[in-house]
């Protein structure tokens, strides 16, 4: 997959900008937009499974780990499928952000918050071309393993459902960082009648009061 021109409001948004970025803020996310766009070939894979509802939580068939808390029990309500979805801008993103920072912190700023971007467009992307492939009548918006009180640790269990180490080299840390960083994981659920969207970010989320994103000024959207 190649990379479309990735949105610099939202990476000047990452940037804690603001309004409209300054001229020297857009050049410098110009730049690091086309050089993102050169070296990274993001990869992306997926598996269709089933949904179960249970007094240990939420069971999918390609995982033995139950999905536990209300906030997942609740997004995928009504669901009997789902479909596991695992993304990355691969190595070299972190790569261009890594070498950046050595003598240009503003620019390795820039880099890491296009790249942000860039990864919620390849999700983005993804799930448009998963269900363009295999049609489904109704779905709920991605959730994430560390979004609300969905326990973040469930990234291995996502990652070996997925066998995403060898197919995209996606890998986690005992601390259930993705490795590399630029690296998504998420759940879709499927239902054959019109889902609950809930609402969508920090105001609905059980964990707004203690998230480290906020306290920092960010969201954990990506």
């Amino acid at each position: 997959m190649e990379l479309l021109p990735v949105s610099k409001a939202e990476a000047a948004r990452y940037m804690g900008v603001k309004g409209e970025p300054d001229s020297a803020v857009s050049g410098l996310l110009d730049r690091a937009e086309k050089q993102v766009r050169e070296k990274v070939r993001p990869k992306y894979v997926y598996l269709e499974t089933d949904v179960s509802f249970t007094d240990r939580g939420v069971i999918l068939g390609a995982m033995t780990e139950p999905l536990t808390g209300k906030d997942i029990t609740r997004h995928l309500k009504g669901c009997s499928k789902a479909v596991l979805l695992a993304a990355t801008l691969s190595q070299e993103a972190d790569k261009l952000i890594r070498q950046a920072a050595v003598t240009d912190m503003a620019y390795s700023l820039a880099l890491d918050c296009i790249c942000s971007a860039a990864i919620e467009q390849v999700c983005d992307r993804a799930e448009e071309e998963i269900f363009s492939e295999h049609p489904a009548a109704y779905r709920t918006w991605r959730f994430s393993p560390g979004y609300g009180d969905l326990p973040i640790t469930l990234q291995r269990s996502f990652l070996l459902a997925l066998n995403a180490q060898r197919r995209i080299g996606l890998t986690v840390t005992d601390s259930s960082l993705l490795i590399p960083s630029k690296s998504v994981t998420a759940l879709i659920g499927i239902s054959e009648r019109p889902v609950e969207k809930g609402g969508k970010g920090c105001a609905v989320c059980t964990m707004k009061d203690s998230c480290a994103y906020r306290l920092s000024g960010r969201i954990c959207k990506n």
